[in-house]
């Protein structure tokens, strides 16, 4: 019998299967895309804010050629993590639901070939991220082909009018490798300025960008319609349309709750985070546990791999300690 399965194949959940095998359990990893999906997806030439670290699970090293790494070192490293500890990780499965048993949980999925299979485990982490679930507006054209929620690489739209929206790291990156590559560069951003979020060695470089003009910044507004050649956008009550071929709605993403919410875990109404103990990572069901971003609720830029990896040395320490059992905290 494995215990605990793990939803959920990121950072923190690797993390999470690494610490309960040290202490002698038996963990299934489960996850519906490839190891580690979510970084895989991330922009091509993608660096991280952090020092590499920061981003270490399992007690292995990460050695990077440059001060912070980038995307193909990351995928390189949890890859490597993986193979050392001998993770049992079931890749290309989703999970459909999941069920509450009087020992403990069933979860059953659906392969990558179509087929089903049911699993059972005394305990259940949910470890699924957010990326997976872009930040929709809900405005007319939103579902069109050229719209894009995610950016991988600029070389196929040179020579394009691109709008990019949103002012965070993503929008930002985004819009200077699309201006490397010779699209025309349009950004829109609903705020008055760039936050201090936006990376400190990414921030000046876009800045000069829009001074010298090579990034269109409309400060303030919002895109309104998006149509096959052309958008309409809305600066403080002013309407007006532009060229366009190619929309990115950096907009952001949000957690999947669902299946926490079919098990029966409280939702927070202020903070929008599942209702967990944050010592343990129990939620009120007992016995399920969540890890990484899920936790953070509506402040999802709370939890990075940074402190989302501790969060599985929480669970096993827990499990180890055979508490989990004992029934509802709260």
């Amino acid at each position: 019998m494995y215990d605990p399965i793990i939803v959920g194949a990121g950072p923190c959940g690797l993390s999470a299967a690494i610490e309960a095998k040290k202490r002698g359990m038996n963990p299934l990893v489960i996850e519906k895309g490839c190891l580690v999906n979510s970084i895989y997806h991330f922009p091509t030439n993608m660096q991280f804010f952090s020092t590499p670290e920061l981003l270490e699970i399992g007690g292995i090293p990460f050695v990077t050629a440059g001060e912070k790494p980038v995307r193909t070192e990351a995928l390189n490293y949890y890859r490597a993590v993986t193979k050392k500890y001998a993770l049992k990780v079931h890749t290309y499965e989703k999970v459909i639901r999941a069920e509450k048993t009087e020992d403990g949980f069933s979860v059953f999925t659906e392969t990558r070939d179509g087929g089903e299979n049911r699993y059972q485990a005394p305990h259940l982490v949910i470890a699924t991220g957010y990326y997976d679930n872009p930040n929709r507006m809900d405005i007319p054209g939103e579902d069109l082909p050229k719209v894009h929620h995610y950016f991988r690489e600029a070389h196929p739209y040179a020579d394009m009018e691109v709008l990019v929206i949103g002012g965070k790291n993503s929008a930002v990156e985004a819009a200077l490798e699309l201006h490397r590559v010779g699209a025309r560069v349009t950004m829109a951003y609903r705020r008055g300025a760039f936050t201090e979020s936006v990376k400190a060695w990414v921030k000046p470089v876009i800045e000069s960008a829009i001074n010298k003009g090579w990034v269109r910044m409309y400060w303030n507004t919002e895109v309104k319609e998006i149509h096959p050649d052309y958008v309409v956008l809305e600066q403080e009550g002013r309407a007006f349309t532009l060229p366009n071929d190619v929309v990115f709605a950096m907009t952001g993403y949000r957690p999947d709750f669902s299946i926490l919410q079919r098990l029966g875990v409280s939702i927070d109404p202020e903070t929008g985070a599942p209702v967990h103990d944050p010592d343990t990572m129990e939620t009120d069901v007992p016995g399920l546990y969540i890890a990484g971003v899920i936790a953070a609720g509506h402040d999802a830029n709370s939890i990075f791999i940074e402190n989302g990896r501790f969060h599985g040395e929480r669970i096993a320490q827990h499990l180890e300690a055979g508490q989990s059992s004992k029934g509802n905290p709260y």
